[in-house]
């Protein structure tokens, strides 16, 4: 069996924690294979700040072709060099990591035609964008070309059903992963350092500080419920940061906001660690992988009803609560009862720690190297 899996950058730090497991499940279970993974660029433009970074390294056999940003490549040269590393490579089976890169779905078609299986690697959801009929139908159409599918959760694997994709199909519906050891264990560590938290509590958010995450609501939301012994830290830099900050100094509220600014991933678990309940306001998310690293760290979640994760992972009175992102009344709700019911805190984070289990990199690299090796033993 050869595989070749197919990904945009190299600098996604949790993709790379998956195919190293991939790499890892592949040598236990099936030695005799081959793996690759064909990296299109080194990074995206928007997060080029990540392009040096190599604190944290993982270990699977990978090819990078184009040593510049994603933004930088032209299709025309993404689709003679995926061409050109699939001839070279010569594959079993194909894992193109989604549908919106049209040098990736010829590549798809071409595979199709010389016999090698195909999987297909989605994150998408309904809620992602606006959808057209006409997009649509080319989307169902590409996605009946693939023999298999890897989903994020349950959001993204109902959209490949509305294309028309057999719930059989669907072999890893739970593939949104993290480094989950990693993040755990500088958390604890840092926890250690700290010591055990006593009085202040604080809520927490962690992402780009951008209109779409709808901090504003979050910000006024905490204004009205403010409890006496409690703080938001917003972790993360982005357009909406003096904005945000004017508000705050607006709604009288400056000295229980502080704003961390921007921070490497591998540095967030030391936040996290100072804090006591995740919110995650987005208006739109196609995942929201924050809230999988509080859950790693045994945290209670409040999360937007149109993340993608939510579904997944919040249940409502058991590990947090989601609400719907325009009615500020519903996260006020949500915010007070951990402001009212402290106790709770620990024992609905213990309910974190046993519904994100189930995402764990390893178990999921195993899933999708056994999904591996049912096309190759289908061919």
């Amino acid at each position: 069996m050869r595989v070749l899996v197919v990904h945009n950058q190299l600098w996604a730090h949790y993709k790379s924690r998956l195919f190293s497991e991939i790499n890892r499940s592949l040598k236990e279970n099936e030695p005799e294979s081959d793996f690759l993974v064909v990296q299109i660029a080194l990074y995206e433009a928007s997060r080029s700040v990540m392009q040096s970074d190599e604190t944290v390294r993982y270990q699977y056999p990978y090819q990078v072709l184009f040593e510049r940003s994603l933004d930088s490549v032209a299709f025309g040269e993404r689709r003679k060099a995926l061409f050109a590393a699939f001839r070279q490579f010569r594959p079993t089976v194909l894992n193109i990591t989604g549908y919106f890169d049209w040098a990736q779905v010829l590549l798809m078609f071409y595979a199709r035609i010389q016999g090698v299986k195909v999987v297909i690697s989605s994150e998408s959801s309904s809620m992602d964008h606006n959808r057209s009929n006409i997009k649509e139908s080319i989307k169902k159409f590409i996605v009946s070309r693939a023999n298999a599918f890897f989903c994020f959760g349950k959001s993204s694997a109902k959209y490949l059903e509305s294309l028309g994709v057999k719930p059989s199909d669907i072999a890893v519906r739970k593939a949104a992963v993290i480094d989950e050891e990693y993040i755990k264990g500088q958390y604890d560590l840092s926890r250690a350092k700290i010591g055990v938290k006593t009085g202040v509590k604080r809520f927490i958010y962690v992402g780009r500080l951008a209109p779409e995450k709808n901090l504003e609501l979050m910000i006024r939301a905490f204004s009205k419920i403010q409890g006496e012994n409690w703080e938001m830290l917003l972790v993360g830099d982005g357009p909406s940061r003096s904005s945000l900050a004017k508000l705050a100094e607006e709604l009288g509220v400056t000295a229980k906001i502080q704003f961390a600014g921007g921070v490497a991933w591998y540095q967030v678990p030391q936040w996290l660690a100072k804090s006591d309940v995740l919110i995650l306001p987005s208006k739109s998310e196609p995942w929201g992988l924050v809230v999988n690293e509080a859950m790693v760290c045994g945290m209670p979640v409040i999360v937007s009803k149109t993340c993608g994760c939510a579904e997944d992972l919040v249940k409502n009175g058991v590990n947090g609560f989601t609400f719907d992102p325009e009615n500020q009344s519903e996260l006020e709700k949500a915010m007070d009862f951990f402001i009212r019911h402290t106790y709770d805190i620990t024992p609905m984070g213990k309910e974190s720690l046993a519904l994100i289990a189930p995402f764990s990199s390893g178990k999921v690299a195993l899933q999708m190297v056994k999904c591996y090796q049912k096309l190759e033993q289908a061919s």
